[in-house]
C-alpha cells in the first residue's frame, strides 16, 4: 500500500507543502509531526499567551488542581444523569469547592514570584497548555501525568461520565517553568496553593507523558474536551 499525503500549510507552518510516501502498515507520521515547525505568524500568536520562556533544566510545575473549569461545566450540562449516582447535596458542594480552588490571575503572588514562563491554562486543558508552552519556548518536555494536581470531585464526576479529566478545560490552574520546582511548591504551598512538580523541560524534541509504563506524546493527546 503506498499513500501520498500533500498538506498544504502556508500560514500555520513555514514549509508550504509536505509530501509523504507511506508503505505498508508499518508506516507512521510520526516522523512528520516532529519535523513541522510552526511559521512565524503562529509562533509569535502562541508566544502571546505565555509569559516568559522555559528553558531546557526547568522544572515544571502545576499550581492549582487542574480540570476545574471542565469539571464545573460537566456537572451544569449532565446534571441530571450524574444525579442518578450522587446526591445533590455532593454535587452542589463539589461545585463549591471546586470554585474555592480556582486560581485569580490577579493574585499579587504572581508579580511576586520567580520563574522563567508563566501559562494561566484558560483556553484548553492541561496538556494542551504543556504542548504551548514547550512549542512556544522551543524545548522538550518529560511529564509524569500521575504528579499533576486533580480533584476527587473532578476524578469521581469524570468516571461517571467516561471522560478523561486531564482533557478537561483547566482554566483556575497554572502551568510554571521554573528553575527551582520544590523551593516554588513550597513558596505556593506556604500560600494556600496546592502545587507539584510534574516533569522538566529538556533540549530535544520530543515531549513525552508517562501514565505508569505507558509513554505517548503530548501532542497526540493534548486536544480538550
Amino acid at each position: 500500500v503506498i499513500a501520498v499525503i500533500l498538506v498544504p500549510c502556508e500560514w500555520l507552518y513555514q514549509s508550504v507543502t509536505f509530501i509523504f510516501i507511506i508503505k505498508g502498515e508499518t508506516g507512521k507520521l510520526e516522523h512528520w509531526r516532529k519535523s513541522m515547525k510552526l511559521g512565524q505568524q503562529a509562533l509569535e500568536a502562541l508566544q502571546a499567551e505565555i509569559t516568559g520562556k522555559i528553558y531546557p533544566g526547568d522544572d515544571l510545575v502545576v499550581a492549582g488542581e487542574t480540570g476545574i473549569s471542565g469539571t464545573l461545566e460537566l456537572i451544569c450540562r449532565e446534571w441530571d444523569k450524574l444525579r442518578t449516582y450522587f446526591s445533590e447535596s455532593f454535587l452542589r458542594m463539589g461545585v463549591e469547592t471546586l470554585k474555592n480552588c480556582m486560581i485569580s490571575e490577579e493574585d499579587v503572588f504572581w508579580k511576586e514570584a520567580g520563574f522563567s514562563a508563566l501559562y494561566f491554562t484558560e483556553n484548553g486543558g492541561i496538556l494542551s497548555g504543556l504542548w504551548k508552552m514547550a512549542e512556544a519556548s522551543g524545548v522538550g518536555m518529560d511529564v509524569d501525568l500521575r504528579r499533576i494536581p486533580i480533584r476527587q470531585e473532578t476524578i469521581e464526576v469524570c468516571e461517571r461520565l467516561d471522560v478523561d479529566p486531564y482533557k478537561l478545560e483547566a482554566k483556575g490552574s497554572v502551568l510554571i517553568g521554573t528553575a527551582q520546582g520544590d523551593a516554588l511548591v513550597r513558596e505556593l504551598e506556604a500560600h494556600g496553593i496546592h502545587a507539584a512538580v510534574i516533569g522538566y523541560a529538556d533540549s530535544g524534541n520530543d515531549r513525552l507523558l508517562h501514565s505508569g509504563e505507558i509513554t505517548r506524546d503530548i501532542w497526540n493527546v493534548r486536544d480538550s474536551i
